[in-house]
C-alpha cells in the first residue's frame, strides 16, 4: 500500500520523535584553587567496545528505528501543508519510500488537503541481515492514526472515515555513505493489527 493509499483511504500517518542513542564520554579532571606541588592525575573511563558483533547489530537496529521514526516525522510535518517538495523528506527515506511520500503529498496539495494531528506507533525490529553486521533491517509496526486526519483547506474534515490501527512493514537499509534510510514500506488497512 502506498503513502497515497495510506493518506486518502485510511487517513493514516505516524509521528514521533526518537531521541538518538548516543554515548556520553566522561572526563575526570582535577582542580585546585591554589598552587600545589602534587601532580593531578586523571584516568579516563574505558571506551565502550563498538566492534563486537552484538554491538554492531544493536547499533544497526537503533539506527534503523531512528530512520523509520524520522521518516514518519518528516512526512507528518510536511503533511501539515502538503509540502511535497520538502527537503526533509529525503533525510530518512529513499527509493520507493521517498517516491510514495512525495506522490502522496503532491496529490494532497493538488486536491487542497492538509493533515492535522499526531499519530502514534510502536515499531520493532523483526530481522537484521546479514547477521553480525547488518545492512538491511525489517521493521514491523502497529501504528494508530485515530488522531491524524485529512482536512480541506477551509478547515473541514475531508470525510467522516475514522483512522485506526494499521500494520506497517518497512525495509531500512544502510546507504553507501553510512546513513540508514527507509527504502520501502507497506501499510495495511485500518484494524489490521
Amino acid at each position: 500500500m502506498t503513502a497515497r493509499t495510506l493518506t486518502s483511504t485510511t487517513r493514516t500517518s505516524w509521528i514521533t520523535t526518537l531521541l538518538a542513542a548516543g554515548t556520553v564520554g566522561l572526563a575526570l579532571t582535577s582542580c585546585s584553587s591554589g598552587p600545589s606541588n602534587a601532580s593531578a592525575t586523571t584516568t579516563p573511563p574505558a571506551a565502550p567496545s563498538s566492534s563486537s558483533p552484538a554491538s554492531q547489530v544493536d547499533q544497526a537496529k537503533q539506527a534503523a528505528l531512528t530512520a523509520y521514526r524520522g521518516m514518519w516525522h518528516d512526512f507528518v510535518v510536511a503533511g501539515t501543508t502538503s509540502d511535497w517538495q520538502s527537503p526533509s523528506l529525503g533525510q530518512n527515506a529513499t527509493g520507493v519510500a521517498l517516491t510514495n511520500m512525495t506522490r502522496s503529498l503532491f496529490a494532497d496539495h493538488s486536491n487542497g488537503l492538509v493533515t492535522k494531528g499526531e499519530p502514534t506507533f510502536t515499531p520493532t525490529v523483526t530481522s537484521a541481515d546479514p547477521q553480525g553486521k547488518p545492512t538491511k533491517i525489517v521493521i514491523t509496526d502497529c501504528a494508530d492514526s485515530t488522531h491524524w486526519l485529512k482536512y480541506k483547506t477551509d478547515g473541514q474534515l475531508e470525510n467522516d472515515t475514522p483512522g485506526g490501527r494499521s500494520l506497517i512493514n518497512a525495509i531500512v537499509e544502510k546507504q553507501s555513505d553510512g546513513a540508514w534510510k527507509v527504502s520501502d514500506y507497506g501499510v495495511h488497512g485500518v484494524s489490521s493489527c
